[in-house]
């Protein structure tokens, strides 16, 4: 059963003229296999598209905002705002796993499953806005909703700076190590590959991070390490 989407409409404070467009974001693959009659597709295609409307407005505002910075520092901010962690907190900040269409084993899911889950349906929405009310008005939401709440506290508690460097300079000072990375675990369609990557001392395993690439991935490991292990 499809909730009132007028009340996701007025969290995200737009209106859509495609109403079908809006549905279409919210309908999981597995929702069809339970619910055949339903009339719209899933909403992997508009995920597609809104994970580019998403990586193309954070790149240009943080291009924009910080003239200093360097590609680098650039490429690490972005990571840092619009990995799938980051985008499933975004989705439950609007409470849009209450309006998800799933089949009944999937809306049991938790954990990581779940994260995955609300944040293709946050990147589809995103699509969705972008086909309704163009690339600005996907461009609005995604500046209230991912860049202005999340960008300062990602500068502050200096997320942006190179986690596998700074992992690998502190290591090779107190252990005499480079760190490595090892593929762990993969999965997901094709095109939203999620990775499992670990960070090694030696051979001993410290901490693990995912990401939609093995590079994101490794940063990830790279941060956990530096939480878990080096402070």
């Amino acid at each position: 059963m499809v909730s009132d989407l007028s009340k996701l409409e007025q969290k995200l404070g737009i209106q859509f003229k495609n109403k079908d467009l809006l549905k279409e974001a919210i309908t999981h693959r597995s929702y069809l296999n339970e619910n055949p009659s339903w009339n719209l597709p899933h909403n992997e295609r508009l995920e597609f598209l809104g994970d580019a409307v998403l990586e193309l407005a954070v790149t240009e505002d943080l291009f924009n905002q910080y003239p200093q910075y360097p590609e680098g520092q650039l490429t690490s901010l972005r990571a840092a705002l619009v990995n799938y962690q980051a985008i499933a907190t975004v989705a439950r900040d609007l409470n849009l796993g209450n309006f998800i269409l799933l089949s009944r084993g999937e809306a049991k899911d938790v954990g990581r499953a779940r994260e995955v889950i609300l944040a293709n349906a946050m990147e589809a929405l995103l699509g969705a806005i972008y086909l309704d009310n163009g690339y600005q008005g996907a461009k609005k939401i995604i500046e209230r909703f991912v860049i202005n709440p999340n960008l300062d506290k990602i500068i502050e508690a200096g997320l942006y700076k190179d986690p596998k460097s700074h992992l690998q300079e502190v290591v090779q000072e107190k252990l005499k190590l480079t760190p490595t990375y090892q593929i762990l675990e993969e999965w997901g369609p094709d095109h939203k590959k999620i990775f499992r990557m670990g960070v090694y001392f030696g051979e001993k395993l410290i901490t693990e991070g995912e990401g939609y690439s093995k590079q994101e991935a490794e940063i990830e490991a790279a941060k956990n390490a530096l939480k878990t292990y080096v402070s």
